[in-house]
């Protein structure tokens, strides 16, 4: 099915055509880990399930379209799917990453491959003359960015970054778990590769582990199949027809987050207790030209004036809530609080992780698409428990 067509119809009946064989509507649930072979040496396109599964193609497929790419390679996890793009990488390598990254690629970066030799620079990406001093003094193999960031929702200008980046014959790797397929589309603006946590948005069910990368350059998705294969790092079958299923709403599910987040800001940007809000549909026009909504993530911080003890302000506020579940992760249907600072940021130094903004009064919300005045009912009542000054 041709990418002109329709974000949603796309979602829906990519890779997704019903069975020739009985005629089912939705695509069946491959649970074999072995296909049977004709006669030796010759097969019906699969093998062994570690290297391919129905159910997951047509996963790919769908994903390759939605994301613009030539292709798309499932994974286990988010966390796989990184490993496999940072795979491509040799001992002396150099890796240019924004300062305001996930906790666990930072975790990745640090713990698994600097003692491997690939060093990271940890540079903010929205000032392009400083990271072209970077280039040039450290002309790295990869530059690694989110837009929009986690946990401080930062938009970067993936057009102008990608030039860059290949002026100085480096990848670019644009994280785009928080955005989605729907919201943007980084390969389109000059990306090399585009991963993702299926986990969020796209399963967008809170039920499912999983992750993608997906590639303008079809060698890049043949060396990724191979360390999928090699390394092991795959998708399940059951995981894979699940996170398809989620896949089919997208579009209208980021449409109602995107609403729910909107006025969730708006309303943290105007309360007494709160202090900074983070939320793309404030960082201007980059923001505006590349995402179609602003997405579903708000942060903000509390006012310390008048606080001995933040913290407990911070915890305070935490404990308050009800509709929206303190948890780790995000973009489920259902609302999510967090504390970056003690959840998904906890691998960073404390000094480097508030050097970067992630402060102990932080707060990140996954707004889901629940009625929007229970959510800002909620949001209000767990902010009276600030103390007073």
């Amino acid at each position: 099915m041709p990418n002109q067509q329709g974000f949603n119809t796309r979602a829906i009946h990519v890779g997704q055509a019903p069975d020739p064989t009985t005629g089912a509507t939705v695509p069946p649930l491959y649970l074999t880990s072995t296909y049977t072979q004709p006669e030796l040496g010759r097969h019906q396109g699969y093998e062994y399930g570690r290297n391919d599964n129905p159910t997951r193609q047509a996963l790919e497929e769908a994903l390759a379209s939605l994301e613009l790419g030539t292709g798309a390679v499932a994974f286990a996890s988010g966390m796989a799917a990184s490993d496999a793009i940072l795979r491509f990488l040799d001992p002396g390598d150099v890796v240019v990453a924004a300062e305001d990254l996930y906790g666990g690629v930072y975790r990745l970066l640090e713990r698994v491959y600097r003692p491997h030799h690939v060093r990271t620079v940890y540079q903010d990406l929205g000032r392009p003359a400083e990271l072209e001093a970077t280039l040039q003094r450290e002309r790295p193999r990869m530059i690694w960015l989110e837009s929009p960031s986690n946990p401080l929702l930062q938009v970067f200008d993936i057009t102008q970054l990608s030039q860059l980046a290949h002026q100085y014959g480096a990848w670019l790797v644009v994280d785009n778990t928080f955005a989605s397929p729907y919201n943007q589309n980084p390969l389109a603006l000059g990306a090399d590769l585009v991963v993702h946590s299926t986990t969020k948005y796209i399963g967008g069910h809170s039920d499912v582990i999983g992750g993608a990368v997906i590639a303008r350059d079809p060698d890049l998705i043949e060396r990724l199949k191979f360390i999928r294969n090699t390394a092991g790092g795959t998708l399940g079958p059951f995981e894979a027809w699940l996170t398809l299923r989620g896949l089919k709403t997208l579009g209208v599910r980021m449409e109602q987050h995107a609403a729910n987040a909107a006025k969730i800001a708006d309303f943290l940007s105007a309360h007494p207790a709160v202090d900074t809000v983070y939320y793309p549909g404030y960082r201007g026009p980059v923001a505006e030209r590349q995402m179609r909504t602003y997405g579903g993530m708000v942060s903000f911080t509390l006012k310390t004036d008048g606080l001995s003890d933040p913290m407990a302000a911070v915890k305070a506020v935490l404990n308050r809530f009800q509709v929206f579940s303190l948890a780790e992760s995000l973009g489920g249907v259902e609302s999510l609080v967090g504390h970056p600072a003690t959840m998904t940021h906890a691998a960073v130094p404390a000094d480097d992780r508030r050097r970067r903004g992630v402060v102990d009064t932080l707060i990140r919300l996954s707004v889901g698409i629940e009625d929007a005045d229970d959510l800002l009912q909620d949001v209000d009542t767990a902010l009276d428990g600030v103390p007073k000054a």
